[in-house]
């Protein structure tokens, strides 16, 4: 019983630290939807993209059924970029899902992660500091973070849903694109938005 209230408060004390960006990001390791073990660090050398997901979330949802998530996973695989998607929902909790379910999902929706990581404890998340579905972070090839925050432009303009979503300013693409040149990410934090994680 202490152990767990320990570990409670220490999961708490880890959620409360927000990741800054020019810091490592937390190495996690967590099952695949083939339940096979995937840490962050063994993708050292290369630029990870981090994306936590609900696929019961409207605003997950949209991105989806337009293709817009997709687009993005293709064009970053197609530049050998690592992309992680991430389910921190809690059993019984909106968008939790098993690994044969994030299969059936990536094929349905024709999506292009490397790995979908099933993160139902929350632990994860909370290193991360993750809020939103979608919550996006990138981090480099040293493993520090660049990037966090929202996908793009519209969720806070209300045009989320009334708008074409390649024409949005998309953060993520943009901070990669500047990296690729070797410069810094010029917005490098921007406010999620979407449904909250359901932890």
């Amino acid at each position: 019983m202490k152990i767990r209230i320990l570990s409670l408060m220490l999961l708490s004390l880890i959620g409360a630290t927000s990741v800054k960006n020019g810091d490592d990001a937390p190495l996690f390791n967590l099952l695949n939807q083939d339940d096979q073990r995937v840490s962050l660090e063994q993708f050292k050398g290369k630029k990870v993209v981090l994306e936590w997901t609900n696929h019961d979330c409207p605003f997950v949802k949209r991105h989806y059924d337009t293709g817009n998530m997709q687009s993005l996973q293709k064009e970053m695989s197609d530049q050998d970029i690592v992309w992680l998607s991430i389910v921190s929902s809690a059993k019984g909790k909106q968008g939790y899902i098993t690994n044969d379910q994030a299969k059936e999902l990536t094929n349905k929706r024709s999506a292009y992660p490397s790995h979908v990581l099933l993160d139902a404890e929350g632990s994860v998340g909370r290193m991360f500091s993750a809020k939103t579905t979608p919550h996006m972070f990138v981090i480099d090839e040293l493993g520090k973070v660049r990037y966090q925050g929202a996908i793009d432009n519209l969720g806070n303009t209300g045009a989320l849903f009334s708008t074409d979503l390649s024409k949005a300013k998309n953060y993520v693409r943009n901070a990669v694109s500047q990296m690729l040149s070797g410069e810094e990410v010029k917005e490098n934090k921007t406010r999620p938005y979407g449904c909250s994680v359901k932890y």
